[in-house]
């Protein structure tokens, strides 16, 4: 398993290279912002055309986790689709793959600012979501404590090279974004600095994770 290891709030996590986060102690995977249909949305709205195969890819990889770890729970932490009109305009194909996903397990949709609505898909769809010690959440609170979350999309850079990374310090982990070409964040961005306490990390994601001191510049 590609990973670094670490404990947070008293659980023992793993952040993936993958971008996903696996739970090994609850037998729970996570991944955030998977902005399913978002070159459907794109071309909907007239903006600048994506490859029609995004959907198809972050699920490919999403199935690819999910046979690897057989988790007994998957959480998405929000923005799980670019809008709500992309979730019903999938292919049927698409849809499918989806629901043979979410079948045999406990799937979570946490509430994100670009789906607010429930999915038309299997699983429970939660505002937020605890399990043991952890709050998971699609936008940080500032005042919480043990949280879980995503939205930002955050990258760090590393010689020149930049990266999707995971954010990590005392009060909470911020996830990198799982979906195909969803962008991402400096993290020496004032959004990501300014919640971030000093001394952080960013995780950067890869063929071999690597935890280095969070870029404030």
């Amino acid at each position: 398993m590609s990973g670094f290891e670490f404990t947070f709030a008293g659980a023992q996590l793993t952040a993936l290279g993958s971008a996903a986060l696996w739970w090994d102690a609850e037998g729970c995977l996570c991944v955030s912002d998977l902005h399913l249909g978002k070159a459907e949305r794109q071309a909907r709205r007239g903006g600048t055309a994506l490859p029609p195969y995004e959907t198809r890819d972050t699920l490919d990889r999403l199935q690819q986790l999910i046979a690897q770890f057989s988790p007994q729970c998957v959480i998405c932490l929000g923005d799980s689709f670019d809008d709500d009109a992309a979730a019903l305009a999938l292919t049927q194909q698409d849809k499918d793959h989806l629901d043979h996903l979410t079948r045999g397990r406990r799937w979570i949709w946490v509430e994100g600012n670009h789906d607010p609505c429930p999915t038309p898909f299997g699983g429970e769809h939660l505002a937020e979501f605890a399990l043991g010690p952890l709050t998971f959440r699609h936008i940080a609170n500032p005042a919480a404590e043990a949280e879980i979350s995503g939205h930002y999309h955050p990258k760090a850079r590393l010689r020149g090279t930049s990266r999707p990374a995971f954010l990590l310090d005392k009060r909470r982990l911020i996830l990198p974004a799982f979906g195909t070409f969803t962008g991402g964040l400096r993290s020496s961005d004032p959004a990501l600095s300014g919640l971030m306490q000093p001394g952080a990390l960013a995780i950067l994601t890869g063929k071999q994770p690597m935890p280095i001191p969070m870029p404030r510049r």
